[in-house]
């Protein structure tokens, strides 16, 4: 039953809600700071911000008219200072809670705003016209944007055009999802959603996309026009990406952590890339390893396939590919005995059975990059567990305003007897 209260927030959880102590528990206020005596509608552990009593000294004005609607971001309200505290404090509590030693880590890298070049926007179409942006926290209605300190300007400056584009083809109160990648060649839009566009729609969003300089459309996986083809630079290998593909969301920050993996593994004759995607870290890797690719989205891998075929004068070693669901059937110890490295990049439910493998391994060095710094924090005490040792873990903030963080994990086993998994 909900209850107005007054409330003293304590602390900032993980997910970057204000946290007040009470006698019955936990409860969970957002956009409220340590510090702070607010008015809240509680409602068991969660509570909706009514106002603010006694404000922190970290509190600021946000820079988005949109903040607390949009769901995008959770935490412009909170000074540079305090955030960048409190994002790179994430990972320590999540090494510390599993006896990792965080002197290893590094000083966190943050991105600035305007830079993100991947976004996943929400649309609909309704009687006033096409709505594009993000969904409300907690809620299915999509926001439509005015302003955006997130995105690259090329890509909200082209929101009406996406706008325009949208409305050739979709029906009235569908929402859709439209995952927008800036490339070399321009934005290339995939589209996906419960929506069957008949012939004249799509040919009605050809025409729209000739005529707005778009590179690709894709609805529901289907290429409806490609004018250009979408192309990335990993490194200095010219990549095209599939439809809708995954891409680290800063180039700058994809840089510094292929400049980590990169030098961790220049010593290394054979790397196994383990999650490779298009081939973010293989096709750097092959500029002096020999690279074995891994990864269970076909298309990415074809991408990263033909790519490491259609640039030889980059003089890159052997790139070989394997097209394996890691989850379900991790690379064994046995088949990373022919490898001195591995690098694994795996979604954000970690990689759990397969560090278990590289544990078993005679493998000698890794490298683990992670979005989720909980299970990045289990998967590297496997390892440690194992004799590995944490040379470096490093903070990596890609997604400004949120709780989301990146971390690159350095490790590297020198000698002794290996212990196998079963056996910790």
């Amino acid at each position: 039953m909900s209850r107005t209260a007054t409330l003293t927030i304590d602390e900032l959880g993980l997910r970057g809600d204000g946290i007040a102590k009470t006698d019955t528990g936990q409860i969970f206020v957002p956009y409220s700071l340590p510090g702070e005596t607010v008015t809240a509608i509680a409602d068991g552990k969660r509570a909706a911000l009514l106002s603010v009593r006694t404000p922190s000294p970290d509190r600021i004005e946000p820079v988005c008219a949109h903040f607390e609607t949009c769901g995008g971001c959770s935490l412009q309200h909170l000074s540079e200072e305090a955030y960048r505290v409190w994002k790179a404090g994430l990972l320590e509590k999540a090494l510390s809670a599993h006896g990792i030693d965080t002197t290893k880590i590094k000083p966190a890298q943050f991105c600035t705003p305007h830079t993100r070049r991947r976004a996943v926007f929400s649309a609909i179409r309704t009687e006033k016209g096409v709505l594009l942006g993000f969904q409300q926290a907690a809620s299915n209605h999509v926001v439509d944007l005015d302003e955006c300190h997130v995105v690259t300007p090329e890509i909200f400056g082209a929101r009406s055009a996406m706008k325009d584009l949208l409305a050739a083809f979709l029906p009235t109160a569908k929402t859709v999802h439209v995952t927008v990648n800036q490339t070399l060649a321009g934005l290339d839009l995939a589209v996906d959603g419960k929506i069957e566009p008949g012939d004249a729609e799509k040919r009605a969003a050809a025409d729209k996309l000739r005529a707005l300089g778009f590179a690709r459309l894709t609805v529901n996986g289907e290429v409806i026009l490609a004018p250009r083809r979408p192309v990335v630079e990993f490194g200095d290998v010219v990549v095209a990406p599939p439809p809708g593909a995954f891409l680290q969301a800063v180039p700058a920050m994809e840089e510094a952590m292929a400049g980590l993996v990169t030098a961790h593994m220049a010593k290394c004759k054979r790397v196994a890339d383990l999650y490779a995607g298009c081939g973010t870290f293989a096709l750097r890797l092959a500029k002096g390893s020999t690279v074995h690719a891994v990864e269970g989205d076909g298309p990415a891998l074809a991408a990263l396939d033909r790519a490491f075929r259609d640039n030889p004068d980059k003089r890159l070693k052997p790139v070989t590919t394997e097209r394996r669901d890691l989850v379900r059937r991790p690379m064994t110890a046995h088949d990373l005995r022919i490898f001195d490295g591995v690098v694994f990049d795996p979604p954000r439910a970690g990689a759990e059975a397969q560090a278990r493998e590289i544990a078993a391994s005679t493998v000698r060095r890794v490298a683990a990059i992670s979005c989720n710094p909980e299970t990045l924090a289990r998967d590297l005490s496997i390892l440690i567990q194992a004799g590995f040792k944490l040379k470096s873990v490093t903070p990596i903030d890609q997604f400004i305003w949120t709780p989301h963080l990146e971390a690159v994990a350095l490790l590297e086993r020198t000698g002794g007897k290996k212990r196998h998994w079963s056996d910790m």
